[in-house]
């Protein structure tokens, strides 16, 4: 069992699935890990639960009744109570389309189906790792934080906040951790298979595509021309560089 799950308050997983077959498997693996979870059959009950009472996490998905796993995605990022829960979307169709669309929209992973429990649930527990560091970040004792400053773009890790040319930059979490990453090696090239090991955290192998997708927004966030950016330079064939300005 996951020792991390296992907590006097146990995480809480939302699972957005018209199947029941599937709810049920999501649901007594996630129970065994030790997790809390709550289920809707539909988008516009998945809704309603998330904004009364805001998961730890989301599976969704894709095609729901009501309001699909797309929109639903969209009102959780937009709304403040849900726009930092982390959402792993699922689904049936293998377009890049739909893989693309979803992690524009937010989402933080997505997986086809038909999928493995075991890959699933190792996702998971990825996602929370991250969440928890983010957390502990943030309830650490207040002492002088260390800024990260490159040509127009500052983050600052205590708060998980960038900023471009002064303004407030929207990244998602895995945005953000890919940014650090780069920024505290900027000079050096990193694979994709580093960042996947080092963002993700990933017990399983995972499509080093992943890292390409969130590289395109996180570029389009923090460039001002994402066809030829300026800080984060390919590297053909191997990764990724944040130049030095």
């Amino acid at each position: 069992m996951n020792k991390k799950a296992n907590k006097k308050v146990p995480r809480r997983i939302l699972v957005v699935e018209d199947e029941e077959d599937i709810v049920g498997l999501l649901t007594f693996h996630l129970e065994k890990e030790g997790y809390q979870v709550q289920s809707a059959f539909d988008g516009t009950v998945a809704l309603q639960l998330a904004f009364n009472n805001p998961p730890d996490l989301v599976i969704l998905d894709i095609m729901l009744p009501e309001v699909d796993g797309l929109e639903v995605c969209r009102r959780l990022r937009s709304n403040k109570l849900t726009a930092f829960v982390p959402v792993l979307m699922l689904s049936a169709r293998k377009e890049e389309l739909d893989k693309i669309l979803g992690l524009e929209l937010g989402a933080d992973d997505y997986m086809v189906k038909p999928f493995g429990v075991r890959e699933l649930i190792a996702r998971v527990r990825a996602m929370f790792r991250r969440l928890e560091q983010k957390e502990e970040a943030a309830n650490a004792e207040q002492g002088e934080e260390t800024i990260l400053q490159f040509g127009e773009i500052v983050l600052y890790p205590d708060r998980y906040q960038v900023t471009v040319k002064g303004e407030l930059c929207g990244l998602t979490h895995i945005e953000f951790l890919l940014l650090q990453l780069l920024m505290l090696n900027s000079g050096k090239v990193l694979t994709r298979e580093l960042l996947l090991d080092k963002v993700w955290d990933y017990e399983v192998e995972v499509d080093t595509r992943t890292v390409d997708v969130h590289i395109r927004y996180l570029r389009q966030k923090i460039e001002d021309d994402p066809a030829n950016p300026v800080y984060i330079e390919t590297v053909r064939g191997v990764g990724y560089r944040f130049a030095r300005r």
